[in-house]
Formats: C-alpha cells, sequence, structure tokens
C-alpha cells in the first residue's frame, strides 16, 4: 500500500510538473498579434504598408516567427473597417496601426484608451480628433503625421508655371486630413499672388462631373493627399488633358499616372516609421509617452513625357532638383 501511495504520489508530481512546463513552454512560444488596419488598395497606401512590415522584421519582429500578422484592407468602405477593428480588439492585439485617418480613427474608436494604436501617415491627427497634443499625445495613441512639403510644392508649380493665376484644388469635403492640407497650400498660394478654387467631391463617383467642370474654369490642378481622389485619378487625368491643364499632385504615386511634379515625402519611408514606433511599443514603450513623427526631407518628381505631351517646358532649375533627389519619367 505504501508504495502504490508512493507511486500515485510521484505519478502526479510528475504530471504536475510537466503540465507547468507545457504551460510555461506555451506562453513562452506565444506570438505578439500585429493589426494592421488599411482604408483601400492603392500604391501610396501599399507602400506605407510595405514599410511597415520591413520595419517590424528589422527589429525582429517577423511575421509567423516572432509575432502573428493580421492585415486587413477595408476597401474603402466604412462598415468594414468597423468590422474590421472589433476582430482586431477580439483577438486582443498587441498593437494596432491604421494606414489612413479613416482607418486610425476607427481603431482608436473600439481600443477605448487601451489597446495601443499607431498612426500610419496621417496628415491632421489633432483635426482627425485621434490625439490633442503633437509632442505628448497621452492615452494610448501616437504615429506618425504624412506631413508633405507644401511650401515646396507651391514654389515647384511657380518655377514650372511662373505666370498662373488661377488653380484648382480638387479634394474629398469629409477627408479631414486632405481639406487641411488644402488649405494650406491656399494660404501659401494666395501669398505668392495665385488664387486658388475649391473643388469637393463626396465619393469617386463625383470625380468625372467636378473635375470636368474644374479643368474647364482654370490653368492648372492641384491635389492634396487624398485617397478618394487617388483612386479616380485616372478620370481626373481624362478630363484636365483634353484641355492641356497640368495637374499638381501632392504625392509621388499620381506622377507615374499623369501627374506633372511635385516634392513629396517617401509614402515608404513613411511606412517605415510608422514599423518603427510599433516595434518600440513592442518592447515596451508607452504610445503616450511617444511624440508623433515624421519625415522631414522632400524629393522632386517630374514626368516630363506628359509634360511634353501638355507642352509645358520644365526649367533646368527643376529638373535639376528632381536629378539630385528624386525622380524623372522621360
Amino acid at each position: 500500500m505504501k508504495r502504490l501511495i508512493a507511486a500515485i504520489s510521484a505519478l502526479v508530481i510528475f504530471l504536475g510538473y510537466a503540465f507547468i512546463y507545457e504551460s510555461k513552454q506555451e506562453t513562452k512560444q506565444e506570438k505578439p498579434t500585429v493589426a494592421i488596419l488599411q482604408l483601400m488598395t492603392h500604391p501610396a497606401l501599399d507602400s506605407i504598408h510595405h514599410g511597415i512590415v520591413d520595419a517590424l522584421k528589422e527589429n525582429g519582429y517577423v511575421p509567423g516567427k516572432t509575432i502573428k500578422l493580421d492585415y486587413q484592407n477595408a476597401e474603402g468602405d466604412q462598415s468594414s473597417l468597423k468590422t474590421m477593428s472589433d476582430r482586431f480588439k477580439n483577438e486582443n492585439s498587441a498593437v494596432m496601426i491604421g494606414i489612413a485617418t479613416p482607418a486610425a480613427q476607427s481603431l482608436a474608436n473600439v481600443a477605448n484608451g487601451k489597446t495601443p494604436v499607431v498612426m500610419g501617415a496621417i496628415s491632421d491627427p489633432i483635426g482627425a480628433g485621434l490625439v490633442k497634443n503633437i509632442k505628448h499625445p497621452g492615452a494610448n495613441i501616437t504615429g506618425v503625421i504624412h506631413r508633405e512639403p507644401v511650401k515646396q510644392q507651391v514654389k515647384l508649380i511657380k518655377t514650372i508655371m511662373p505666370n498662373v493665376k488661377v488653380i484648382g484644388g480638387l479634394h474629398t469635403s469629409s477627408d479631414d486630413s486632405s481639406t487641411a492640407e488644402f488649405k494650406e497650400f491656399k494660404q501659401l498660394a494666395k501669398k505668392e499672388g495665385i488664387k486658388v478654387k475649391d473643388y469637393t467631391i463626396t465619393s469617386t463617383n463625383d470625380i468625372d462631373q467636378v473635375s470636368s467642370t474644374m479643368a474647364s474654369e482654370v490653368e492648372a490642378v492641384y491635389i492634396p493627399t487624398d485617397n478618394t481622389v487617388a483612386s479616380g485619378f485616372s478620370t481626373v487625368v481624362k478630363n484636365t488633358d483634353a484641355k492641356k491643364i497640368p495637374v499638381f499632385p501632392s504625392v509621388t504615386s499620381m506622377i507615374k499616372h499623369g501627374g506633372i511634379a511635385t516634392v513629396s515625402v517617401s509614402q515608404y519611408e513613411l511606412g517605415k516609421l510608422t514599423g518603427q514606433m510599433a516595434a518600440e511599443i513592442l518592447d515596451g514603450k508607452k504610445p503616450g509617452n511617444m511624440a508623433l513623427r515624421y519625415v522631414k526631407l522632400g524629393q522632386t518628381h517630374i514626368n516630363l513625357k506628359h509634360a511634353k505631351e501638355l507642352g509645358l517646358d520644365i526649367p533646368k532649375t527643376a529638373l535639376n532638383q528632381a536629378q539630385k533627389k528624386g525622380s524623372i519619367i522621360k
């Protein structure tokens, strides 16, 4: 009987040890979930996404190995943003990253001040109600500001079109970040003696009619960082080309598809900076104590081929600027 009791006791101890060891191993092997919510498919937003993933890898957070990466794309649908944000919350994500303002706002709404949220390239985080202070965001939100060098963009337009008097600005009325960037452009252009007329859309369905009207009333077009306009940019170019009106977009991706020129920050570098901040949070930093960051240096990009098709001469000073740091499409 004593031997039986001893054997049972040994077995209980062994099983207890095995259970504790297995539990520790499972805890040790459990990977934190990094959730990425992207507003829609678009070259600029896709570049931000790639930059985020690359920065995470560089900091030791490799998808499938050291982290579980849950990437969702709402394709511009507001209800999908909510559903996907709830999904991230329910799976207890270690950090959630929102690419574009609506995505970041949706994540902030479900996070309730608890789960860390990193903004992936947001133009106006204060105006969007995401943070109250750039240097001390507080709560659980931090991230990267998409701050385009608008002053340099105005200067470039003046260099290429020194006699321009009226420019049309096309943007989405409900996009806080796009509207803020447009207002900055309008104020700076006014100082240069340029009148900027406001043309707004509510969805891609408005682009054809609004851009057609605009092309008949202005000498050039400026487009701020606007995902809705970007998704229908080919329609804008179709209508402006018909009137020989050059388009100066804020972001590089539109230059490849018919824009004339811009000074813009790299979307990929914005993504890398976002991923770096997410990695720091995974390392233990508190988002509320992390000041918002931004890419400081812009690059000049010129579509020389399309400029020639519109009969527009690009000064050597602008071309030299693009050759030194940027790109030229010939």
